[in-house]
């Protein structure tokens, strides 16, 4: 073992050096005790040497550990969404500290990150700073509440650079030529209050729809601008109604945004202050929520995991051709909750609708995991299992939840994270494969929350 009394002795190696030279006309048995005093001196230092380039050793390790980046799924995007076209994200990449570095044993995983709600910083403008105009912005909602909020910041902001009517938008089903109300799913009163001073709404079609198809123009999620002038604009000037659909073009969603600060601001209140559940929904989310809180023995805190096991088996074969890790199953989320200190009594909520027996590797080691077949009273199955109302549960259950984990990168997961940032849930955690014994939920924070890096934080103040 090294020992610091040995550095005293090794300075003083050198000068009895010089002293065993001018023993030459000693005896042998002298010179024999003189070699042997060398050697145990050459020993020392030797041992000096190897206990100090053991420690440079242990250090490098160190500074290499903190140098690698993690393998985040965030880290590079490339999402096939399933609508059209096909979309494509890529997003900032998250350093993370050495896994070493932080015992789990010293703080709970439920340790509060989440703060209060963060307040808009958009400002109501009115009618005079816009030039108003005849004509009618028309456009649906598709695809799940994830699109609904993107859809509408377009409409929104098309709307109002034109200075037309929007008109109030139906809702697109899943199964071909199936279309609900607005209000089936959402609260239109609040809806039509939350546009006051932004841009006129009107209720019914108007004339020009009912003679006929309108224009319809493709406008990419974020709109600018420069793409409103140069695509939208001459067809709306000529025919007087247009009928947008936003799409998801491979950009960075985080970055791409418009130069025209008041446009930016319009879109902050058409993602973040339109849509309201109606009271029904509402109170059917609520119920399922009182559920997982009452059936939680963490102070009524529960985890929201994003994980439909049809969906995920697709997607995941897609990107391990990418060759990056960027999708986890139901067991690699399961043990990456357990490593990062949840105990087994965590109560856990899934967004796949009925179990499913991918399922069961999870709910092996969460014992408490459930999903809306579990938690929905009886009566009301019929209507909101198997139905457009799946999704809008899930992604209201997971903007309320303690703790939300996406298991890959999607617009879901996304959107999710924007309502969670607004409302001071910022307990987002990002799977990722776990090596060391003493990691932490720190470790694994989501970078829109960790890097500032979501939409949101230009919203919200």
């Amino acid at each position: 073992m090294f020992s610091f009394s040995r550095v005293g002795k090794t300075k003083s190696f050198y000068r009895d050096l010089g002293d065993a030279r001018e023993l030459s006309d000693h005896s042998f048995e002298e010179n024999k005790n003189l070699k042997k005093f060398l050697r145990v001196k050459k020993m020392s230092t030797m041992d000096l040497r190897q206990a100090l380039a053991g420690i440079l050793t242990f250090s490098m390790f160190i500074m290499l550990g903190n140098m690698i980046k993690k393998d985040h799924f965030d880290s590079y995007y490339d999402v096939d969404i399933q609508a059209t076209p096909v979309s494509k994200y890529e997003n900032v990449a998250v350093t993370t500290q050495s896994l070493a570095t932080v015992s789990h044993l010293s703080k709970s995983p439920w340790t509060k990150e989440n703060g209060e709600g963060l307040k808009p910083c958009w400002n109501t403008p009115t009618f005079k700073e816009v030039e108003q105009s005849e004509g009618f912005i028309t456009f649906s909602l598709t695809n799940g509440p994830e699109y609904h909020m993107s859809q509408i910041a377009d409409a929104l902001v098309v709307a109002r650079y034109l200075g037309a009517t929007l008109v109030l938008p139906d809702i697109k089903g899943s199964k071909p030529g199936y279309t609900m109300n607005l209000g089936d799913i959402y609260d239109v009163q609040e809806f039509l209050n939350s546009l006051d001073g932004l841009v006129r709404v009107t209720r019914t079609q108007p004339t020009l729809v009912s003679k006929g198809n309108p224009p319809l123009v493709r406008v990419p999620n974020r709109v600018t601008q420069d793409y409103i002038v140069k695509k939208v604009q001459p067809i709306y000037k000529a025919k007087g109604i247009v009928k947008i659909e936003s799409y998801f073009p491979s950009v960075d969603p985080i970055i791409v945004g418009n130069k025209n600060k008041k446009l930016n601001s319009f879109a902050c209140q058409g993602m973040f202050g339109t849509l309201k559940l109606k009271p029904e929904i509402k109170q059917v989310v609520e119920s399922m929520v009182q559920n997982l809180q009452s059936w939680s023995q963490n102070n009524g805190e529960f985890i929201a995991v994003d994980l439909r096991s049809e969906v995920l088996e697709k997607e995941c074969n897609i990107r391990y051709e990418t060759g990056r890790k960027l999708c986890y199953q139901a067991q690699e989320i399961g043990e990456f909750l357990k490593k990062i200190g949840f105990s087994e009594d965590t109560a856990i909520y899934v967004t796949q609708t009925k179990w499913n027996p991918n399922l069961d590797s999870l709910k092996e080691i969460f014992p408490k995991t459930y999903t809306k077949e579990n938690l929905m009273a009886e009566a009301m199955k019929g209507k909101f299992l198997n139905s457009e109302f799946e999704k809008v549960i899930d992604f209201y259950i997971s903007s309320q939840s303690d703790i939300f984990v996406p298991s890959s990168p999607s617009l879901f997961y996304m959107n999710v994270a924007g309502v969670r940032i607004a409302s001071g849930k910022n307990q987002i955690l990002v799977p990722n494969e776990i090596t060391s014994e003493s990691a932490s939920p720190f470790d694994f924070m989501s970078p829109y929350v960790s890097q500032k890096s979501h939409f949101a934080y230009s919203c919200f103040c």
